[in-house]
């Protein structure tokens, strides 16, 4: 008996030390964050097949492609997990067109016809029709990227652009989503001075960037916050921000303008009732970020892309509720009455007919 209280009281003071080195080693510093309760789907939100037999395009010949841009002839640009930039044809042939060297993420091209890249451990690119790089900024206020994440660029080429986290590389999102302090930033950069300000801090994850028809606010996605920012550039709110919407029924990625007062946000992933829950324990998630990745739980298989007026409302929604065909969609793209779907861990493009 005296054998098995011993062995009992050894097993409990092994694990109160494993808990105290896995705490004073874990690599993040989290703070409590209450999320509100997560939206019901139904109405617009209300599951749906509709991505469930989408075109798909590029299988097999892209890795990764999170975020998606086209030229003036119709060609798509996307980047993959290797660094590479591969343009696909009106005619479905992939070829390579650039490699940087890092990930790309978002792209856009400027009013001159430069391909304008975030590459997450480049910083903001720019590459001329021959595929030649030229870096434009790796850091701001002294503060390099450690996340260059998302872009949208106005009629006068100011760029406008996100660094997801000053902290946390691509790699280790999960900490910086874990750890839920606000290590993200919006910037722009102005291609006549060279020179990038910080315009907006206190984003926990700054991602998707999307300007409105008229160009008189930007939006911000603030992904670990499942809400989307605005940032106001012109008017009497011109350099201020405000919520545009909150409380989304998933993680927010990129976001795109269709130009004529439609927002495309893409969803990566559905909320999520036990990391929710975690979230208001910084010693739990402190314990959790020692843990090697493959342990932590995987985000929800469902595709998911909405669409907001430039009020802030949903109007809609497209899904594929099981994952079957697409998930972790990245980002949505208009163009030439389709609507183009990326993500980051797929080998394929998904191409969505719109209903006009």
């Amino acid at each position: 008996m005296r054998s098995k209280i011993i062995i009992a009281a050894s097993a409990v003071i092994i694990i109160i030390i494993a808990v105290i080195l896995l705490t004073i080693l874990s690599p993040i510093d989290p703070v409590s964050y209450h999320p509100p309760r997560k939206p019901a789907m139904t109405g617009v939100l209300s599951p749906n097949s509709l991505l469930d037999n989408v075109n798909i395009i590029a299988a097999g010949k892209v890795d990764g492609p999170e975020d998606l841009a086209f030229d003036k002839q119709g060609r798509l640009y996307t980047g993959t997990a290797d660094g590479a930039i591969i343009r696909i044809t009106t005619d479905g042939a992939a070829e390579a067109f650039a490699k940087t060297g890092g990930r790309v993420l978002g792209l856009r091209f400027d009013p001159l016809g430069n391909l304008i890249v975030c590459d997450a451990y480049q910083g903001l690119l720019s590459i001329d029709k021959n595929g030649s790089i030229t870096t434009l900024a790796t850091a701001a206020e002294g503060v390099k990227f450690k996340t260059t994440d998302a872009l949208d660029i106005s009629r006068d080429g100011t760029i406008y652009f996100t660094d997801g986290s000053d902290k946390f590389f691509l790699d280790d999102f999960l900490l910086d989503m874990m750890e839920a302090r606000p290590h993200g930033r919006f910037m722009r950069f102005d291609p006549a001075t060279k020179k990038v300000t910080v315009l907006l801090r206190g984003l926990c994850f700054a991602n998707g960037v999307a300007l409105s028809q008229n160009e008189e606010f930007v939006l911000i996605n603030d992904t670990f916050r499942y809400r989307v920012m605005r940032y106001w550039l012109k008017g009497p709110k011109a350099g201020t921000s405000d919520i545009f919407i909150e409380n989304l029924p998933g993680m927010p990625d990129n976001i795109s303008s269709n130009g004529a007062g439609t927002f495309w946000l893409a969803l990566f992933t559905t909320r999520n009732d036990v990391l929710d829950l975690v979230h208001r324990f910084p010693l739990i998630k402190k314990l959790a970020g020692s843990l090697p990745h493959f342990l932590w739980a995987r985000s929800a298989k469902h595709g998911f892309v909405v669409s907001l007026d430039e009020r802030g409302k949903i109007t809609g929604s497209l899904q594929d509720s099981d994952g079957s065909t697409l998930y972790n969609i990245t980002s949505a793209v208009e163009h030439g009455g389709h609507l183009y779907l990326g993500s980051l861990t797929a080998d394929r493009i998904g191409r969505y007919r719109l209903e006009r």
